[in-house]
Formats: structure tokens, C-alpha cells, sequence
């Protein structure tokens, strides 16, 4: 019997080498259309590759995972992030537990995982091919089973060879990504990083709390990456421009508003710039004055009036940018859309249109936040299809 898994990423060689471990007599080719296998592993997280998360803090999937939490609910009850875990740990690869719940290799590279899936693969005897780019199932006639693993297409173009035959494609757009803005003021504050704010799209249901970082051209850190991950769709449908609201301190009005009231007193002839409030850092709450105050942002803290108090208030709770692009997210690229799950069965990740052909990875319309969880999402997809094909008579 034989396999061929198209798509050398990392759902394809962790499908491959369950499957010959289920299953030693199946042959097993990975058909890769590059010149190199596992490249996004390699980038990933900063070269560290944040290969899963514990999901102790989740408590709804739906958080994590913006589109498939209900399909991810079900496979990881057989296969979760502690299963990843032990996986790891069992196949020579250490693991290192971060507080925040993200999980590394303990070497701190994502070489240790590439050269360890790779080896892996040679001793199982699974074929691995580059340059090897499918484009119909005809070329694959020969293998009595096919996996698809070729990951987030960037255009539909990518996975037509595949609607043809049946399955219903969600359009791909991107996600993880970072927000252009369009204010050179903010821009010039570049490396600047307030711990804990929350960002909102005004009008919408899209909101998330995080890590902020300003960059040269915009905002990133976690909590930018996931408002974007949650708002994929509709960022894209809005070609990447609409107003974003920041909460500055991730503070109510009311409380952000008696803490301005207290440093009137504490620091009454103080300039107002000289003494920021909510733990704000320095430049950016002078940026934040000087945009809410203008030329009275200058004077002393038993200066300001009523209307002075309630917009830097406003400024510190409501903030509200002009999104004008996005930007890559380091060499990661991650896309909502894909292989409708609605096209396949729930349980054994089988195409309902094409006997003998399963899916795994992000090949699928799932997609996660950042954290590790798309990484999970791979590892619990590719185990599904792993044991459909090696029990499948």
C-alpha cells in the first residue's frame, strides 16, 4: 500500500512518520513543489518554533481559534497539546514550558525540530521529493491513499485542483499580521511597548487584549496579532483600512479619569508631560498628550480645566488610529480559508467527494491566534489522518 502526502511542511512529515509508525509496511512519499522542506518551521517563531501550548488559560476554543474550534474540540480529545507533548519528548525532541503557557524546544531552535523530523523520516524509510508540485489528482493514480498537507494558500488559484473535484473553498485571506498607521507622530515612537491594552474596531464585535508594540510603520505585538487573526475577513473585505480604538491604560473610563484627578494633586506644578499616568511609558504618554491637549499639554498638572481632564481621558481609554495596511508578520504566513470542514468527514478528516483523500494542517479552514496554536492544530490534524489511513481497510 501506498501513501502520498503532498506538501512538505510540518503536518506533512508529522502525518508521514505517525503513519509509518501505525502502519510500517505502507510506503510513504512526501512530494514537496519547493526546492526545501519544513521552511516555515525554520521562521517560526523568531527561529524558536513555538511548537504547541498547554491551553490552561483557554477556556473557550473558539478564542484560539478564530475559524475550527468545533472540529478542534473533537480530534483533540484524542490528540491535544499534552499528546503533542509527550510526542516530542518520546522522539528525542525536549521540550521547554514558558510561563505565559507557550511551549518551545528546549534548545531554543527550530533547527532541533526540522533535523529531528528529518532523520525521523529517513530511518522510517519515507521518500522525501522536492520539486515535486501537484496540480491534479491524476498525478497521484499510482498511491492508494493521498494526503493534502500543502498548508495556507495564499490565492484560491492554489487549491483549485481541488474544488474541481468537489470540495467547497472557503476564498483564503490572510491573518497574523501586523497594522500600518497612518500617524508619523506615533511612528517616531518606534520600540515602544505598553505591557497590557485593549484594542477594539469600532463597529464591529472584534476586540483583544494583549502586548503592544509601535514600530516604524505601525502597531504589532500580541495583542495586534490577535485582533487579526479574529478580524481577518472583515479587515480584508475592508482592504486593510479602517479606524482602531486602543484602551491605552485597559482601564475604565471612570477609573483612568481618578487617576488623572490624583496626579492634580500629587503633582499639581508638574508639566503635564513630565508625569504620566496608568503606568504609561514616557514618550508615548508626551505623543498622547500633545494630542489630546496641543500647546496646553506644556502647562502644570493644577493648570488644566474640566474639558483639558476629560480629553486625556478620552485619549488614554479611547484612543482612535487610521489603519491604512498590513504588514508580514516576520516570515510567517498564516491565512484563514481554505478546504471547507463542512467537505470533509468530521472524524477522519476524509474528503467526502474523493475516496481514499484526506486533509491536514492549514490546508483546512482552520486557523489560530498566536501562541502556538496553529502549530497544535497541525500536530492534531495530521495525527486524525494518520490513523484514518493506517486503520482504513
Amino acid at each position: 500500500m501506498k501513501t502520498a502526502i503532498v506538501g512538505g511542511g510540518a503536518a506533512g512529515f508529522f502525518l508521514g512518520i505517525n503513519l509509518k509508525e501505525m502502519r510500517p509496511d505502507m510506503e510513504v512519499s512526501i512530494l514537496e513543489s519547493g526546492s526545501r522542506v519544513l521552511r516555515k518551521v525554520l521562521a517560526s517563531g523568531g527561529g524558536r518554533c513555538n511548537c504547541t501550548n498547554t491551553f490552561r488559560d483557554v477556556k473557550d476554543l473558539r478564542n484560539v481559534y478564530p475559524r475550527g474550534h468545533q472540529l478542534m474540540k473533537r480530534l483533540m480529545r484524542t490528540f491535544g497539546p499534552r499528546e503533542a507533548y509527550e510526542w516530542f519528548e518520546l522522539h528525542g525532541i525536549p521540550l521547554r514550558l514558558q510561563q505565559d503557557g507557550r511551549v518551545f524546544p528546549a534548545s531554543n531552535d527550530a533547527a532541533t525540530i526540522v533535523s529531528r523530523f528529518l532523520k525521523l523520516a529517513r530511518e522510517l524509510g519515507i521518500q522525501v521529493v522536492n520539486g515535486s508540485p501537484v496540480s491534479s489528482l491524476s498525478q497521484l493514480s499510482s498511491y492508494d491513499f493521498v494526503a493534502v498537507t500543502t498548508g495556507g494558500s495564499p490565492r484560491a488559484e492554489g487549491l483549485r485542483w481541488l474544488q474541481e473535484v468537489g470540495h467547497e473553498v472557503v476564498a483564503p485571506v490572510p491573518s497574523l499580521f501586523t497594522l500600518s498607521i497612518d500617524d508619523e507622530a506615533l511612528c517616531a515612537l518606534t520600540g515602544t511597548a505598553v505591557e497590557q491594552v485593549s484594542v477594539l474596531i469600532p463597529g464591529t464585535k472584534f476586540h483583544a487584549e494583549g502586548a503592544l508594540l509601535i514600530t516604524h510603520w505601525g502597531l504589532s505585538g500580541p495583542v495586534i496579532l490577535r485582533l487579526s487573526s479574529y478580524a481577518a475577513r472583515h479587515l480584508n473585505e475592508q482592504d486593510y483600512r479602517s479606524h482602531l480604538c486602543i484602551n491605552w491604560a485597559n482601564a475604565t473610563e471612570a477609573d483612568a479619569h481618578r487617576e488623572l484627578v490624583l496626579l492634580t494633586g500629587s503633582h499639581a506644578k508638574k508639566q503635564v508631560t513630565n508625569v504620566q499616568p496608568c503606568a504609561l511609558p514616557s514618550r508615548l504618554w508626551q505623543y498622547l498628550a500633545q494630542k489630546a491637549l496641543g500647546e496646553r499639554a506644556a502647562l502644570r498638572w493644577c493648570d488644566l480645566g474640566r474639558k483639558d481632564m476629560n480629553r486625556l481621558t478620552n485619549i488614554v481609554t479611547a484612543d482612535v488610529l487610521q489603519v491604512t495596511g498590513r504588514s508580514a508578520f516576520k516570515e510567517e504566513f498564516v491565512t484563514c480559508g481554505g478546504i471547507a470542514l463542512s467537505s470533509i468527514d468530521q472524524n477522519t478528516l476524509c474528503s467526502k467527494a474523493v475516496s481514499r483523500l484526506y486533509f491536514a494542517g492549514e490546508v483546512l479552514d482552520i486557523d489560530g491566534i498566536t501562541g502556538g496554536y496553529n502549530f497544535q492544530a497541525a500536530w492534531t490534524t495530521a495525527h486524525t489522518a494518520a490513523r484514518s489511513i493506517a486503520t482504513c481497510q
